[in-house]
């Protein structure tokens, strides 16, 4: 059955069949994730001791093992070697591992600009509404002012009569 190329089955609304490609595939996330696994090892006084032991231990090996079981002679090109090999994938995931952590922190930044916004907010809210309530509570009669309103009226009361009745 051929295809249909209509655009219909095009839209950006249709997912795409998957094709095969002859790359490996791999997810960045987990890639990440073990590099900053990795970045973390590398800062620890663990790797330094693990270092530190392997390196010696590969020095004197091959400068007091009997000559025929040396595998790398005195000035160590093989030790050179792998150590600018672990120096150069070290460098990359370390970087990488920073990049992934200066962007969580800039999300977080992010964030708490956004929080910090919304809290200037309901405070500038909460300030407007008690303004108004201060407001509103200088024009509401207080009860000593009630009071002091109706006793002024009993004694206007009670001082009408004896002036009607003269």
């Amino acid at each position: 059955m051929a295809r249909s190329t209509s655009p219909r089955n095009n839209g950006l609304d249709t997912p795409r069949e998957s094709r095969r490609s002859i790359r490996p595939n791999y997810d960045p996330e987990v890639f990440g994730r073990l590099s900053e696994r990795f970045a973390r090892f590398l800062g620890t006084a663990r790797f330094l001791v693990y270092m530190t032991v392997f390196v010696l231990s590969w020095v004197f090996w091959n400068a007091l093992a009997p000559r025929d079981l040396r595998f790398d002679d005195y000035p160590f090109i093989f030790l050179t070697l792998i150590l600018s090999l672990q120096a150069s994938y070290a460098a990359p995931l370390i970087l990488l591992a920073q990049n992934r952590q200066a962007d969580r922190d800039r999300i977080s930044l992010n964030e708490d600009r956004a929080q910090n916004a919304r809290s200037v907010a309901d405070t500038e809210y909460l300030t407007r509404e008690l303004a108004s309530l201060r407001i509103t509570l200088g024009e509401v009669a207080t009860r000593d002012f009630l009071r002091s309103e109706i006793e002024d009226l009993v004694k206007e009361l009670r001082a009408k009569p004896e002036s009607d009745a003269k």
